[in-house]
Protein backbone atom coordinates (compact mmCIF):
# COMPACT_ATOMS: atom_id res chain seq x y z
CA UNK A 1 0.00 0.00 0.00
CA UNK A 2 1.03 3.59 -0.66
CA UNK A 3 0.24 6.60 1.53
CA UNK A 4 0.37 9.86 -0.42
CA UNK A 5 0.57 13.22 1.34
CA UNK A 6 -0.11 16.64 -0.20
CA UNK A 7 1.20 19.52 1.93
CA UNK A 8 -0.61 22.56 0.57
CA UNK A 9 -0.54 26.24 1.49
CA UNK A 10 -3.48 25.94 3.86
CA UNK A 11 -3.97 22.27 4.72
CA UNK A 12 -2.54 18.77 4.51
CA UNK A 13 -4.32 15.97 2.69
CA UNK A 14 -3.50 12.30 2.49
CA UNK A 15 -4.80 9.14 0.85
CA UNK A 16 -4.09 5.42 0.97
CA UNK A 17 -3.91 3.37 -2.23
CA UNK A 18 -3.76 -0.35 -2.95
CA UNK A 19 -2.10 -0.23 -6.37
CA UNK A 20 -4.51 2.02 -8.34
CA UNK A 21 -7.43 1.63 -5.93
CA UNK A 22 -8.24 4.68 -3.82
CA UNK A 23 -9.06 3.37 -0.32
CA UNK A 24 -9.51 6.42 1.92
CA UNK A 25 -8.77 10.13 2.13
CA UNK A 26 -7.59 12.07 5.18
CA UNK A 27 -7.46 15.77 6.07
CA UNK A 28 -5.51 17.11 9.02
CA UNK A 29 -3.77 20.12 10.53
CA UNK A 30 0.04 20.45 10.44
CA UNK A 31 0.33 20.18 14.24
CA UNK A 32 -1.48 16.84 14.15
CA UNK A 33 0.64 15.37 11.36
CA UNK A 34 2.55 12.65 13.21
CA UNK A 35 -0.48 11.46 15.17
CA UNK A 36 -2.54 11.38 11.98
CA UNK A 37 0.04 9.26 10.16
CA UNK A 38 0.30 6.94 13.17
CA UNK A 39 -3.47 6.43 13.07
CA UNK A 40 -3.38 5.76 9.31
CA UNK A 41 -0.63 3.17 9.71
CA UNK A 42 -2.56 1.51 12.51
CA UNK A 43 -5.60 1.25 10.25
CA UNK A 44 -3.57 0.22 7.19
CA UNK A 45 -0.58 -1.76 8.57
CA UNK A 46 0.36 -3.03 5.10
CA UNK A 47 1.39 0.47 4.02
CA UNK A 48 4.96 0.26 2.73
CA UNK A 49 5.59 3.62 1.03
CA UNK A 50 5.04 7.24 2.04
CA UNK A 51 5.10 9.73 -0.85
CA UNK A 52 5.14 13.44 0.00
CA UNK A 53 4.66 16.50 -2.21
CA UNK A 54 4.83 19.92 -0.63
CA UNK A 55 4.28 23.54 -1.64
CA UNK A 56 3.63 24.67 1.93
CA UNK A 57 5.83 24.99 4.98
CA UNK A 58 6.72 21.67 6.56
CA UNK A 59 9.51 19.95 8.42
CA UNK A 60 10.97 16.90 6.69
CA UNK A 61 11.71 15.44 10.10
CA UNK A 62 7.99 15.00 10.72
CA UNK A 63 7.91 12.49 7.87
CA UNK A 64 11.43 11.10 8.30
CA UNK A 65 10.30 10.00 11.75
CA UNK A 66 8.61 7.06 9.97
CA UNK A 67 11.64 6.11 7.86
CA UNK A 68 12.33 2.99 9.94
CA UNK A 69 8.84 1.67 9.15
CA UNK A 70 8.21 2.98 5.63
CA UNK A 71 10.07 3.89 2.48
CA UNK A 72 9.74 7.70 2.57
CA UNK A 73 9.96 9.62 -0.71
CA UNK A 74 9.85 13.43 -1.09
CA UNK A 75 8.94 14.43 -4.63
CA UNK A 76 11.56 16.77 -6.13
CA UNK A 77 12.41 18.27 -9.51
CA UNK A 78 14.99 15.52 -9.98
CA UNK A 79 12.36 12.77 -9.97
CA UNK A 80 11.39 10.83 -13.07
CA UNK A 81 8.30 12.32 -14.74
CA UNK A 82 6.41 11.02 -17.79
CA UNK A 83 6.64 14.30 -19.73
CA UNK A 84 9.27 16.57 -21.24
CA UNK A 85 9.46 19.79 -19.21
CA UNK A 86 9.64 22.74 -21.62
CA UNK A 87 9.08 25.37 -18.91
CA UNK A 88 11.59 28.21 -19.34
CA UNK A 89 12.45 28.08 -15.59
CA UNK A 90 11.97 24.39 -14.77
CA UNK A 91 13.38 24.56 -11.24
CA UNK A 92 10.79 27.19 -10.27
CA UNK A 93 7.86 25.07 -11.41
CA UNK A 94 5.84 24.02 -8.36
CA UNK A 95 6.06 20.38 -7.35
CA UNK A 96 2.26 20.24 -7.15
CA UNK A 97 1.99 21.41 -10.75
CA UNK A 98 4.53 18.81 -11.88
CA UNK A 99 2.65 16.04 -10.08
CA UNK A 100 -0.67 17.12 -11.63
CA UNK A 101 0.94 17.22 -15.07
CA UNK A 102 2.31 13.73 -14.50
CA UNK A 103 -1.09 12.41 -13.43
CA UNK A 104 -2.78 13.90 -16.49
CA UNK A 105 -0.10 12.49 -18.79
CA UNK A 106 -0.38 8.98 -17.37
CA UNK A 107 -4.15 8.86 -17.01
CA UNK A 108 -5.10 10.50 -20.33
CA UNK A 109 -2.51 9.40 -22.92
CA UNK A 110 -2.32 10.80 -26.46
CA UNK A 111 -4.45 13.86 -25.69
CA UNK A 112 -3.90 17.55 -25.09
CA UNK A 113 -4.56 18.09 -21.39
CA UNK A 114 -5.35 21.20 -19.35
CA UNK A 115 -5.22 20.73 -15.58
CA UNK A 116 -6.88 23.47 -13.51
CA UNK A 117 -6.12 23.36 -9.80
CA UNK A 118 -8.50 25.62 -7.86
CA UNK A 119 -6.93 26.04 -4.44
CA UNK A 120 -5.26 28.95 -2.66
CA UNK A 121 -4.10 29.91 -6.13
CA UNK A 122 -5.66 28.77 -9.40
CA UNK A 123 -3.05 27.14 -11.58
CA UNK A 124 -3.44 26.19 -15.23
CA UNK A 125 -1.07 23.55 -16.62
CA UNK A 126 -1.01 22.40 -20.23
CA UNK A 127 0.55 19.16 -21.44
CA UNK A 128 0.48 18.46 -25.17
CA UNK A 129 -0.60 15.17 -26.72
CA UNK A 130 3.11 14.58 -27.38
CA UNK A 131 3.70 14.63 -23.59
CA UNK A 132 5.44 18.01 -23.50
CA UNK A 133 4.70 20.30 -20.56
CA UNK A 134 4.37 23.80 -22.03
CA UNK A 135 3.38 25.86 -18.99
CA UNK A 136 0.17 27.68 -18.07
CA UNK A 137 -0.93 30.43 -15.71
CA UNK A 138 -1.32 31.32 -12.04
CA UNK A 139 -4.03 33.55 -10.55
CA UNK A 140 -5.57 34.16 -7.11
CA UNK A 141 -8.03 31.56 -5.83
CA UNK A 142 -11.45 32.23 -4.36
CA UNK A 143 -10.26 32.78 -0.79
CA UNK A 144 -7.48 35.15 -1.87
CA UNK A 145 -9.98 37.19 -3.90
CA UNK A 146 -12.35 37.59 -0.97
CA UNK A 147 -9.48 38.44 1.37
CA UNK A 148 -7.87 40.96 -0.99
CA UNK A 149 -11.13 42.92 -1.32
CA UNK A 150 -11.34 43.13 2.47
CA UNK A 151 -7.65 43.73 3.20
CA UNK A 152 -6.97 46.35 0.53
CA UNK A 153 -10.12 48.46 0.85
CA UNK A 154 -11.43 50.50 3.76
CA UNK A 155 -14.98 49.26 4.05
CA UNK A 156 -15.57 46.04 2.15
CA UNK A 157 -16.40 43.12 4.47
CA UNK A 158 -14.66 39.74 4.54
CA UNK A 159 -17.17 37.19 3.25
CA UNK A 160 -17.17 33.42 3.01
CA UNK A 161 -17.59 31.69 -0.34
CA UNK A 162 -21.17 31.66 -1.58
CA UNK A 163 -22.40 30.49 -4.95
CA UNK A 164 -24.54 33.32 -6.42
CA UNK A 165 -27.55 32.51 -8.57
CA UNK A 166 -27.49 36.05 -9.95
CA UNK A 167 -25.22 38.12 -12.16
CA UNK A 168 -26.16 41.61 -10.93
CA UNK A 169 -25.47 42.00 -7.22
CA UNK A 170 -28.12 44.17 -5.54
CA UNK A 171 -26.10 44.75 -2.36
CA UNK A 172 -22.45 45.10 -1.43
CA UNK A 173 -22.29 41.50 -0.25
CA UNK A 174 -24.04 40.20 -3.37
CA UNK A 175 -21.80 42.33 -5.58
CA UNK A 176 -18.72 40.81 -3.95
CA UNK A 177 -20.03 37.26 -4.39
CA UNK A 178 -20.89 37.96 -8.02
CA UNK A 179 -17.54 39.57 -8.71
CA UNK A 180 -15.48 36.89 -7.02
CA UNK A 181 -17.31 33.71 -8.02
CA UNK A 182 -18.69 34.73 -11.41
CA UNK A 183 -15.42 36.50 -12.17
CA UNK A 184 -13.35 33.38 -11.50
CA UNK A 185 -15.78 31.18 -13.43
CA UNK A 186 -15.55 33.52 -16.43
CA UNK A 187 -11.76 33.49 -16.12
CA UNK A 188 -11.63 29.70 -16.18
CA UNK A 189 -14.07 29.46 -19.09
CA UNK A 190 -12.05 32.09 -20.93
CA UNK A 191 -8.81 30.17 -20.50
CA UNK A 192 -10.50 26.96 -21.66
CA UNK A 193 -11.92 28.63 -24.76
CA UNK A 194 -8.52 30.11 -25.61
CA UNK A 195 -6.92 26.67 -25.43
CA UNK A 196 -9.75 25.12 -27.45
CA UNK A 197 -9.15 27.56 -30.32
CA UNK A 198 -5.51 26.45 -30.48
CA UNK A 199 -5.69 22.72 -29.74
CA UNK A 200 -7.96 19.81 -30.61
CA UNK A 201 -8.23 16.35 -29.00
CA UNK A 202 -8.56 18.14 -25.70
CA UNK A 203 -9.41 17.15 -22.12
CA UNK A 204 -9.86 19.38 -19.06
CA UNK A 205 -9.32 18.23 -15.47
CA UNK A 206 -10.53 20.49 -12.65
CA UNK A 207 -9.16 19.73 -9.20
CA UNK A 208 -8.33 21.40 -5.88
CA UNK A 209 -10.32 22.37 -2.82
CA UNK A 210 -12.75 24.60 -4.74
CA UNK A 211 -13.21 22.23 -7.69
CA UNK A 212 -16.69 21.00 -6.79
CA UNK A 213 -17.82 24.50 -5.80
CA UNK A 214 -16.76 25.94 -9.17
CA UNK A 215 -17.67 23.02 -11.44
CA UNK A 216 -21.37 23.86 -11.54
CA UNK A 217 -20.58 27.45 -12.55
CA UNK A 218 -18.58 26.52 -15.65
CA UNK A 219 -19.96 26.33 -19.16
CA UNK A 220 -17.39 23.85 -20.41
CA UNK A 221 -17.44 20.09 -20.01
CA UNK A 222 -14.77 19.10 -17.50
CA UNK A 223 -13.65 16.20 -15.34
CA UNK A 224 -13.94 17.47 -11.76
CA UNK A 225 -11.85 15.47 -9.30
CA UNK A 226 -10.82 17.13 -6.04
CA UNK A 227 -8.45 14.22 -5.28
CA UNK A 228 -6.56 14.31 -8.56
CA UNK A 229 -3.27 15.43 -6.97
CA UNK A 230 -3.31 12.59 -4.44
CA UNK A 231 -4.12 10.12 -7.20
CA UNK A 232 -1.40 11.62 -9.39
CA UNK A 233 1.15 11.19 -6.59
CA UNK A 234 0.34 7.49 -6.54
CA UNK A 235 0.42 7.10 -10.34
CA UNK A 236 3.68 8.98 -10.76
CA UNK A 237 5.38 7.09 -7.92
CA UNK A 238 4.49 3.80 -9.57
CA UNK A 239 5.80 5.20 -12.87
CA UNK A 240 9.03 6.21 -11.10
CA UNK A 241 9.50 2.72 -9.65
CA UNK A 242 9.13 1.19 -13.12
CA UNK A 243 11.50 3.63 -14.81
CA UNK A 244 14.24 4.30 -12.25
Amino acid sequence: MILTIDVGNTRIKGAVFEKDTFLEQFLFEPNALQNAIENILTKYPSTSHLVVASVGKFEKEAFSFFADRLSVHFVTHEDVFPFLNAYATPTTLGIDRMVLAAGATLRYPNQNRLVIDAGTCVTYDFISQDDVYLGGAISPGLRLRYESLHNYTAKLPLLGSECPDYFIGNSTANSIHSGVVNGLAHEIDGFIEEYRTRYSNFIIILTGGDAEFLAKRLKNTIFANSNFLLESLNHNFQYKIKND
